[in-house]
């Protein structure tokens, strides 16, 4: 079905039902520790929360109600298998929106009661930390990680799978935040970092000066309110002389801002470490200006950068299969076959360990 190839071998073979339910996309996948991605399906609630300019919690808790079984109905079907076929079942346990993940928990520990099958918890930004070794199987730790993901911006050192470190993190908004952010300022449509990163490609981004937070500070910290703040200032002095032309300018000022940022943080990050890889992982990590960066960068450290494929940026279900499928694979996680379940809205990356 997909070129997504399996995991390295080792432990006997599991078929992973993952459902992904934390913020505005329902995402389910089928994944093969011998074959690699059986199938997925995804649908996405841009289009239900676009006239908000956001996300409405109860609006999206509401859609996964209607979309996640209808998902896992079409994924299994793709993946050519029953439910019974499946050895175990996964969902994202948090950090997220709790309505939004009470729904994802609670159809996975259902479907895993009815099949008798054990039930795993995934953290959210561990699928995201692994989802370029969705594409690339052959990358292993240890890695320095950009995780830039929603409302989610830091630097981790992944020492082995289970064992991260983290470097540094925002003080304040996230580089998402502040693209959205931005966006709506400029008024763009929702989500708003792609929209900006559009808009940007027609712009001059040395026609606006934007501070650059903590570019130059000692730590691996980030903080993004200042620039947000910034924009605002801009927009609010331009008034009625925001055009078109103006309004181009500074998405690509905002975007050259964010990304200078992430990149010498990364970059910092790697020197410090001693470690030659870098992975980049989230919803920007899509951004084609931040990638281009990074892969300058790295050429010149003679480090190498690996990225998810475009689809796995965003919030899926393969990325939380293929992280469930890691972790029962290497003996790092305890399925449960009470059924029970329980959700995490706000989960510390730093809590996962060897033993959970």
């Amino acid at each position: 079905m997909s070129s997504v190839p399996p995991p390295p071998a080792g432990g006997r073979r599991l078929r992973v039902l993952g459902i992904e339910t934390s913020c505005d996309e329902s995402g389910v996948a089928v994944y093969d520790s011998q074959a690699g991605l059986l199938g997925h399906a995804l649908h996405s609630q841009v289009a239900l929360h676009s006239e908000y300019g956001g996300v409405v919690p109860e609006l999206a808790s509401r859609d996964h109600i209607a979309r996640v079984l209808p998902l896992v109905d079409t994924t299994l079907a793709q993946a050519g298998l029953a439910l019974s076929d499946i050895d175990a079942l996964a969902y994202t346990r948090g950090p997220g929106l709790a309505g939004a993940l009470l729904v994802g928990a609670g159809v996975a520990a259902a479907l895993a009661m009815a099949a008798g099958k054990p039930l795993l918890g995934v953290h959210h930004l561990e699928g995201h930390l692994l989802s370029p070794l969705l594409s690339e199987p052959g990358l292993d730790f240890p890695f320095v990680a950009l995780l830039v993901s929603g409302g989610h911006t830091m630097l981790l050192q992944a020492q082995a799978l289970g064992s991260y470190r983290l470097l540094g993190e925002t003080v304040d908004d996230a580089a998402g935040e502040a693209f959205d952010k931005s966006a709506k300022l400029l008024g763009l449509g929702y989500p708003g970092g792609p929209e900006l990163a559009r808009l940007a490609a027609d712009g001059d981004a040395g026609a606006f000066d934007l501070p650059r937070p903590k570019l130059h500070s000692d730590d691996l910290d980030f903080s993004f309110a200042g620039l947000k703040t910034a924009v605002l200032t801009k927009v609010r002095a331009l008034g009625e002389q925001l055009g078109a032309r103006q309004r181009a300018d500074l998405a690509a000022a905002v975007q050259q801002a964010i990304t200078d940022v992430l990149a010498a943080k990364a970059v910092a990050a790697l020197q410090r470490s001693g470690l030659g890889t870098l992975v980049v992982a989230g919803g920007v990590g899509a951004n084609l200006c931040l990638r281009s960066k990074l892969d300058a960068a790295c050429a010149r450290l003679g480090a190498r950068v690996h990225y998810p494929a475009l689809q796995w940026c965003t919030d899926n279900g393969p990325m939380i299969a293929y992280a469930a499928c890691r972790r029962l694979q290497a003996g790092l996680a305890q399925p449960r076959r009470d059924y029970a379940f329980d959700i995490r809205p706000r989960w510390d990356l730093g809590e996962l360990s060897a033993a959970a």
